[in-house]
């Protein structure tokens, strides 16, 4: 079976790799450690098909060290130690350079059986991950070793890469191959960074295009249909889950409606409809709260649509949520007030419940203090009469401050001309 287009024409240089300028470009970290030949042990993080495995075999060839590849995904225990046992013979004279990808998958144990050869320098690893490597890399191993990110590579330098990758296709089916004027553009878009997907749209493409006296013209109508698909990067369980739903709620409480919009769109592009909605609901209690409080019941209301619709109409009635809450004025003094009662409560300041607040209960003959003296509001003039409510050790706690939005200032200035009458 032949090989994908990505890995039979991997970048035989540096400056042929595209993307990555903060760490490979002149004067750039990575690259002078590279150029140096004194590899240390390396953990690359970032998105997929953004080149990181092209950069480890590049260090490979450097290095004149044996490459010996390891996926975490498949990889064993026995796998390793088949590696280590090749230390003492020829293949292993100037020792061996572990490329192990997806290293979040290999367990404590498994990583462990690194450490010693790490320490000795018999192997150079260089590991790669799609997840951050300070939550799925044992630390005995971040300690020994350097991390550097990896970034989703920029259009211009994908669409570089891809007209590259349709000359190599040329030399190698010895034909000519053209392409319509944006059409490398197109590609780049469309596969959000990943340069993998692009080359494989790009051999899809010439694939699907007919051979014409010996050359193939790849429309852009063609390469569109077979990336438009790829543009999103998303896994639920992933960094990138996360990135976008935070962006989504932050850009909401920024009350930027344009950003919030965006990030909707990337969630329901995702089909994620349980994140979209239940930030949203989070976000209408959390950041406009009691400045807008009939904004609650709305949203609630736009989301139970959009889950009885489902996608593609439920975009609708989100939209005009999010619109909603990033419009609305903002208070945060709810959540600002529960979260010092947490607090309260979490350092065990608590307290018996007074006497008045207590269910009836029966006093027994011990008890001096008979009946439960509770005060019914609604018998006082505006349904209000002072009395104890906290526990006699939060008696002079104070949680909650009005915000300084209309609603909570009207709410503020009721209660205190209330309470003055009370004096």
């Amino acid at each position: 079976m032949k090989k994908p287009l990505a890995d039979r024409f991997r970048p035989q240089s540096l400056d042929d790799i595209v993307g990555q300028k903060h760490l490979l470009g002149k004067d750039r970290p990575l690259r002078k450690i590279m150029e140096s030949g004194d590899i240390p042990n390396l953990i690359f993080y970032g998105p997929s098909g953004v080149g990181k495995t092209t950069v480890a075999s590049y260090i490979a060839r450097r290095t004149n060290k044996t490459l010996k590849k390891l996926n975490g995904t498949t990889a064993s225990t026995a796998d390793i130690k088949e590696i280590v046992a090749q230390l003492g013979t020829f293949e292993g004279l100037n020792g061996i350079l572990l490329y192990l990808d997806e290293i979040q998958y290999f367990n404590k144990k498994q990583q462990q059986t690194l450490l010693e050869y790490m320490e000795n320098g018999s192997i150079t690893l260089i590991a790669s991950t799609t997840e951050n490597p300070y939550f799925y890399v044992y630390n005995a191993i971040l300690s020994r070793s350097t991390v550097f990110e990896f970034k989703s590579v920029e259009p211009d330098e994908v669409a570089r890469a891809v007209r590259r990758a349709a000359s190599m296709l040329e030399q190698e089916q010895e034909i000519t191959i053209t392409m319509e004027e944006d059409c490398a553009e197109k590609i780049a878009v469309g596969c959000g960074g990943d340069v993998r997907k692009a080359m494989n749209a790009l051999e899809l493409a010439a694939i699907a295009t007919d051979c014409v006296n010996g050359e193939k013209h790849i429309l852009t109508e063609t390469a569109e249909a077979l990336s438009q698909k790829s543009a999103m990067r998303y896994d639920r369980d992933g960094d990138e889950h996360y990135d976008i739903v935070s962006a989504y709620q932050k850009s909401m409480r920024g009350s930027d409606a344009d950003a919030a919009l965006h990030y909707l769109g990337r969630l329901l592009e995702a089909g994620d409809l349980p994140s979209a909605c239940r930030r949203l609901m989070v976000c209408a209690c959390e950041d406009v709260g009691l400045a807008y409080p009939q904004a609650i019941p709305i949203v609630k209301a736009c989301v139970d649509i959009a889950q009885a619709v489902g996608l593609p109409e439920a975009r609708i009635p989100l939209a005009d949520a999010v619109i909603l809450v990033c419009n609305a004025p903002k208070s945060n003094s709810g959540c600002v007030a529960v979260e010092k009662a947490l607090r309260d409560i979490r350092r065990g300041n608590v307290g018996p419940i007074p006497r008045q607040l207590q269910n009836m209960h029966y006093d027994g003959e011990d008890n001096r203090n008979k009946g439960q003296h509770y005060l019914y509001p609604h018998s006082f003039p505006h349904h209000y009469t002072p009395q104890q409510y906290l526990p006699d050790a939060l008696r002079d706690m104070h949680y909650y401050e009005y915000g300084d939005n209309k609603n909570e200032q009207a709410f503020k200035a009721y209660w205190e001309k209330v309470k003055e009458t009370e004096v």
